[in-house]
Parts: C-alpha cells; sequence; structure tokens
C-alpha cells in the first residue's frame, strides 16, 4: 500500500475507532444498574440461578443530564419494556430499557401427555430465553411427580402455569408409613382413608393394629407420620 493510501485508510478507521471508545453517560450507567439490580431481584424471586440479562436503552433524550441525575422506576411488570426516569434539571425524562434473560430452567426431553405424572427422567436443564416466560422452572424436582393439563413436546419449557401437584395417595388405597427414628427407618403397611397430593396431610389405618394416624404424602403410595406412634414395628 502507498503512504498516500495508507494516510487516506487511517482517516478512514478513526471514526470507527472513536465509536469503539465510546462509553455510557453516568446517567445512562445509574439507569442500567438500576435496571440490573430490579432484574437480579426478579430473577432471584423466580429461583432463576445465574440469570444472563442483556439490556438495551433508549437514551436519545438524555443529553444534557448531569451527573447524579435521580432515577426513577415507572413501569418494570415486562423485562423486554421497562420504563425509567431521570430528573434532568428539574424536567423527568423517559429511558425505555429492553431486557432479555437467559437461564437454565426445565425442559421437556420427551413428549409428555397431559395428566401423567411427570417422570424426572423426562425432563433436563438448558440455558434458555426465559423473558416472556416467568412460570420457567430452575428445579427439575419441582418439576417431577407433578402433572401437566396439557400435553407438552420434546423442547417445551417447563411452566408452572401448566403444572399440577398429582394424586399420590388415592383413597382406600394400601400404603406405605415409612417412619425415621434415630437414623432407623421403619415401614408399616396402611391403608389410605383419603387421597393425597405430595405435603398433604390425610389419615392412614395401621393394618396391623387399626390404629388411625394423621399422615403426610411424601411420595406415590408412600406417608410419614406426623408424630412416631408409640410400639411401631417393622
Amino acid at each position: 500500500m502507498k503512504p498516500f493510501e495508507t494516510s487516506c485508510y487511517s482517516l478512514l478507521l478513526l471514526p470507527l475507532l472513536a465509536s469503539s471508545a465510546w462509553s455510557a453517560s453516568p446517567v445512562e450507567s445509574a439507569v442500567e444498574r438500576v435496571a440490573r439490580e430490579h432484574l437480579n431481584r426478579y430473577a432471584e424471586s423466580i429461583g432463576w440461578v445465574e440469570p444472563q440479562l442483556k439490556l438495551k436503552l433508549s437514551t436519545g433524550n438524555l443529553g444534557g443530564c448531569p451527573d447524579g441525575a435521580h432515577i426513577e422506576t415507572i413501569d418494570v411488570r415486562q423485562p423486554s419494556r421497562m420504563r425509567f426516569a431521570a430528573m434532568c434539571n428539574g424536567e423527568k425524562r423517559t429511558v425505555v430499557v429492553r431486557a432479555t434473560i437467559a437461564a437454565d430452567v426445565v425442559v421437556f426431553a420427551h413428549d409428555q401427555r397431559a395428566g401423567v405424572p411427570i417422570d424426572a427422567a423426562a425432563l433436563k436443564l438448558e440455558r434458555r430465553d426465559v423473558t416472556a416466560t416467568p412460570g420457567a422452572v430452575a428445579n427439575i424436582d419441582d418439576v417431577a411427580g407433578k402433572t401437566s393439563r396439557r400435553a407438552m413436546r420434546a423442547g417445551q419449557l417447563a411452566d408452572r402455569r401448566w403444572l399440577n401437584e398429582s394424586v399420590l395417595v388415592k383413597r382406600n388405597s394400601k400404603v406405605t408409613i415409612v417412619a425415621r427414628n434415630a437414623g432407623v427407618e421403619v415401614h408399616v403397611a396402611a391403608e389410605a382413608m383419603q387421597s393425597g397430593k405430595r405435603g398433604e396431610v390425610i389419615s392412614v389405618k395401621n393394618s396391623t393394629n387399626g390404629a388411625v394416624i394423621r399422615a403426610r404424602v411424601i411420595g406415590p403410595d408412600a406417608v410419614e407420620p406426623l408424630e412416631i406412634p408409640s410400639g411401631t414395628t417393622r
């Protein structure tokens, strides 16, 4: 390349270099900080771990705003379009922040029929865009054992909106009382006097001595006593 051509090429590069060296103003940085703090709290409240945030600010109307301008939150209901305001010389100027959120969430690895208890083996974790899916679940254990109110296809997100607790114990069915005490686990045959979902407390009748106790449903046809009954045998 000739010297003249080199000089012209360098001049053409100057605007690009200046653009790459641009940095956000203190007011823009303040708006972004407030938006990120809100999004991190939002993700934490849902249970998303290590969310990846990308923000885009419309900052065309922040010219002349002094450093340290007060930032006010206007509307943050939708991460894809949040509104903040910066007080600039007594004037409130609106700033729109558009965000995307990615997180590791539960996805169906196989097609799932509606109303059928979901097996943990049918689930997996994947990093997905969850900006518009606040019901996305981050823990497989929070989905396994539940049922879906609609059929789900492989690759779809597990969404709390469609999940129901499944009935794990049916009335009059045979169940196992699982009693744990001082490191010892005892299993006792019983009969369920009520139906129950995971975590619900129902009445069960000991098949050996006929005693009726209150027990919490812990799994399919399995309960644990609220109190360890005296004289419990294996």
